[in-house]
């Protein structure tokens, strides 16, 4: 019996070798006829080697060849710190920073020589949006908040747990332009209901915006305020692009869109062309809801928000948006093309300090709530924005790594493995609700606590005591300046005095 065993392994062993060669010379010939790629024709086999090692390289590099803080677009410092957050281990380090605080750009707080006691600190209040102007105005009680991801581009699991730990958090949630679905309701936090340029969610038969759609949203209990979506950090200038793969008949019904068919956006709005179109839609959206209407848009110069302040100081303050939500040029937990990704748009270290100044100059920084969102993942860069004039920080890419994401850079090609951003049930099966809503839930919580830490070291109360003279940037010499010299503060309402 043991010899014919022998026999039958020798001989499988002796076709499987065949079948090798075989395919071997069979490749070899492929490689040295075709006439598309120059190393495989003169290098026929060992070329595929070098296509292998460009796919699988980006994914070594991040794990055996930067260091901790050379990764983009964000490096493991940064991704370990996140980590930690959500699973409530604490932000605590030992032997030292690396952060190189002489790096053009970093970011260094004042603390204060005699820093608010534990007995003196104020909880950091609620910001109310649209008081006075709309009739069901919206108490935001968190300073860091979920940024717009659709669903679709992520995935089921994915929202729930966004929802359910948003509500534990007591932070809002926006839906992005992707449209409401029952997991957005899940959890019943405070939801913002986005506007995108292709109406999903809110449109008619024929994809145009509707208004009887907006009433019946707007009497959800979770759906606290709107957003008309201009454009996005990721891809100013271009509509969202959900590959087709990724719109299945649940996506598509939510969306109001065919199944299984590239689901791409209209770069803007047909019906806003203008400042004053955009005002007239944010009045009605509004008059129709009674709810708070913004804006989102990130930002390429200054001619957009100046031209926006002074129609709404021409029409008056019942025109203007409750919130505008800037989104940096380095936003982009959505797919988009490289062109844009890397050169469109203002980053948020620029474009949020001019626009805080160009509503004060208008006198309507009191009216606009200003939101910022931009790579704010860190409580560091969040203090920051607070110092430099926003009201919130929202941030997307935050809140995915708070789920599990391992930048494993896959968002569109529906392969996630750590079911995010796909929509394949074998990957989404490893994201847990149970257990990521609680990390997502911590992220927040934590996020803001060392928000009021900061502001505490920094001799504030709390977090929304926070100025520019409370922080300093490093510049190309290596010495810091303070925020308020750099961007010192305009004189409120000069530009309407002016006129």
């Amino acid at each position: 019996m043991a010899g014919v065993f022998g026999v039958v392994a020798y001989g499988l062993g002796t076709l499987i070798a065949f079948l090798v060669v075989a395919g071997l010379i069979i490749l070899f010939i492929k490689d040295i006829t075709q006439k598309k790629h120059t190393v495989l024709r003169n290098y026929p086999i060992i070329g595929h080697l070098r296509y292998w090692l460009e796919e699988l390289g980006e994914y070594f590099r991040q794990y055996f060849f930067m260091n901790d803080r050379e990764e983009m677009p964000f490096n493991r410092a940064t991704r370990g710190w996140v980590y930690r957050l959500a699973k409530d281990e604490g932000g605590v380090i030992g032997f030292g920073s690396t952060n190189n605080q002489g790096e053009p750009g970093s970011i260094v707080f004042v603390n204060a020589p005699y820093p608010v006691l534990e007995e003196d600190r104020l909880p950091t209040p609620p910001v109310t949006i649209g008081e006075g102007y709309c009739k069901q105005p919206f108490a935001a009680r968190s300073v860091v908040n979920i940024s717009g991801m659709s669903f679709g581009a992520i995935s089921e699991p994915a929202v729930r747990a966004l929802s359910r730990g948003a509500a534990r958090a007591e932070c809002w949630m926006d839906t992005g332009e992707g449209g409401l679905s029952p997991f957005h309701l899940e959890g019943n936090c405070d939801v913002i209901m986005q506007v995108g340029t292709a109406n999903y969610g809110i449109r008619d038969g024929d994809g145009k915006f509707s208004l009887e759609r907006a009433r019946e949203l707007a009497t959800l209990p979770q759906v606290k305020a709107f957003e008309i979506k201009l454009s996005q950090g990721a891809k100013p200038g271009k509509g969202g692009v959900l590959p087709a793969s990724k719109v299945t008949e649940q996506i598509a019904r939510i969306r109001g869109i065919p199944p299984y068919e590239d689901s791409i956006s209209p770069n803007r709005h047909r019906d806003i062309a203008s400042a004053d179109q955009l005002l007239d839609k944010i009045a009605l959206l509004r008059d129709a809801t009674g709810k708070p209407v913004g804006v989102k848009t990130a930002v390429g110069g200054w001619q957009f928000i100046n031209e926006l302040a002074e129609a709404i100081n021409r029409r008056g303050l019942d025109c203007a948006p409750d919130f505008v939500a800037i989104d940096g040029g380095e936003g982009g937990s959505g797919a988009a093309p490289q062109a844009l990704m890397d050169h469109m748009a203002l980053s948020i270290t620029e474009a949020l300090p001019r626009v805080v100044d160009a509503l004060i100059e208008s006198g309507l920084r009191n009216r606009i709530r200003v939101i910022a969102s931009g790579k704010l993942v860190t409580s560091a860069r969040a203090a920051w924005a607070l110092c430099a004039g926003a009201d919130f920080v929202n941030s997307a890419r935050g809140f995915m790594f708070a789920l599990g994401c391992i930048q494993a850079l896959r968002c569109h090609q529906n392969t996630c493995p750590t079911g995010v951003a796909t929509h394949n049930p074998r990957l989404q099966r490893g994201l847990v609700v149970e257990e990521k809503f609680i990390r997502v839930a911590n992220y927040a919580i934590n996020m803001n606590k060392e928000i009021d830490m900061i502001a505490h070291s920094c001799g504030c109360r709390h977090a929304r005591e926070l100025r520019r003279e409370h922080v300093r940037i490093v510049q190309a010499a290596g010495q810091s300046v303070a925020f308020n010299i750099l961007y010192p503060y305009p004189q409120p309402g000069a530009k309407v005095r002016a006129s």
